[in-house]
């Protein structure tokens, strides 16, 4: 925890909280604070322990260590044990006593624990670029020795910057959006808009599974589904013609937004990339955000598509978003693409619709659902 300032403690706090989320179900743990540094010690499988760790946003780095008394010979040993059998041919001690009361200091400690490496493994000591890296930490309670040094997720803990909303389709890009948005911080729900009852139940489902594998850094997160067939064909009625897509997009802006606000969600969050597609134009893009009475936020505004697929790799929603379903934003849609929509004529099809009246009727009708990860 590498914050300074007199808010850190927010920060700690909020990051304690979202690990005992994480390791909910995980078995038995115990939990302390040090100075820049939370030390879990599990009773149950250190493996699943370190694994849901490692997807906690505000988590920088893991070290699986040993917890061993507070002694010089107890440290010495330790390190001994822990470097046996590695392989190794050359080490490095790297000592830091966190308890500066205790009274052996860390050079010399790091001189008794690498004679005795020398002695007894028959290392040779390299502290420029060793094979094998051994840290003991000396805390208040007990004295941590380890290897490894394990990337976490990075970024700030879910929850500290507020809550937002993501507008979910079945695509590849939103779900790498709302990953970028917790790791900021932000506490995310979900919406999504299935083409119902025009279009079958698989975008739904993929929505769902989406939630379901994003859920792994947060937890507790929601899904709400809304049927937005009957309203872009209100919209297409109405003579929307190449401004559809526009309009739809604006109309589930402004349905999520109501939602959020019932919710006390302060932003929206969507996959919007500059220029990826035709309505992800600066033209486009400015007259849906022209739309919403909340923030409208978009992570990946100036990420490549090679970018956002590989990112979406690496967390498992790629998968996912190549399942088969039925787009609903093609749903009506002319084939010529409206590449500089007229806010004027957006404003006047709005109209012709009620699109106020039809705004909060679609928000009373998102079903809730809560995807789990199995």
């Amino acid at each position: 925890m590498a914050l300074k300032g007199r808010n850190q403690w927010r920060f700690v706090e909020r990051l304690e909280a979202n690990v005992r989320l994480a390791l909910r179900g995980a078995g038995p743990f115990t939990m302390r604070r040090r100075a820049g540094v939370l030390a879990v010690f599990p009773e149950g499988d250190p493996g699943t322990v370190l694994e849901r760790l490692r997807r906690v946003p505000g988590v920088s780095l893991i070290h699986p260590a040993i917890a061993l008394p507070r002694s010089a010979e107890a440290a010495v040993a330790g390190a001994v044990d822990l470097l046996r059998g590695t392989g190794a041919r050359s080490f490095a001690i790297r000592p830091r006593r966190r308890d500066k009361r205790f009274p052996v200091s860390s050079q010399e400690m790091a001189v008794r624990a690498g004679d005795a490496v020398v002695r007894e493994l028959g290392l040779r000591v390299d502290l420029d670029s060793p094979d094998a890296e051994l840290f003991i930490e000396v805390d208040r309670g007990e004295i941590f020795v380890f290897t490894e040094r394990v990337r976490g997720e990075g970024g700030l803990p879910v929850g500290i910057s507020g809550r937002a909303l993501v507008l979910l389709s079945g695509g590849i890009d939103s779900p790498v959006a709302a990953h970028r948005a917790m790791r900021r911080g932000l506490r995310c729900d979900f919406i999504h808009f299935s083409g119902r009852p025009f279009t079958g139940p698989e975008s739904a489902y993929k929505a769902y599974g989406h939630v379901a594998r994003l859920d792994r850094f947060q937890g507790d997160s929601r899904l709400f589904v809304v049927s937005f067939g009957r309203a872009q064909r209100s919209l297409a009625t109405a003579g929307a013609g190449k401004l559809q897509v526009m309009a739809q997009r604006r109309l589930m802006v402004r349905v999520a937004e109501s939602v959020a606000r019932r919710e006390r969600a302060a932003a929206l969050v969507t996959g919007d990339s500059l220029g990826q597609v035709a309505s992800q134009t600066l033209t486009n893009l400015a007259a849906v955000e022209a739309a919403a009475g909340l923030p409208l936020m978009r992570p990946l505004v100036c990420w490549d598509k090679s970018e956002i697929v590989e990112e979406a790799r690496t967390l498992g929603t790629l998968e996912i978003s190549n399942l088969p379903d039925e787009d609903c934003c093609k749903l009506f849609a002319s084939r010529l693409a409206e590449t500089r929509a007229d806010r004027r004529a957006l404003d006047r099809l709005e109209e012709l619709v009620d699109a106020e009246e039809l705004v909060e009727r679609l928000a009373d009708s998102a079903e809730l659902v809560s995807p789990r990860l199995g």
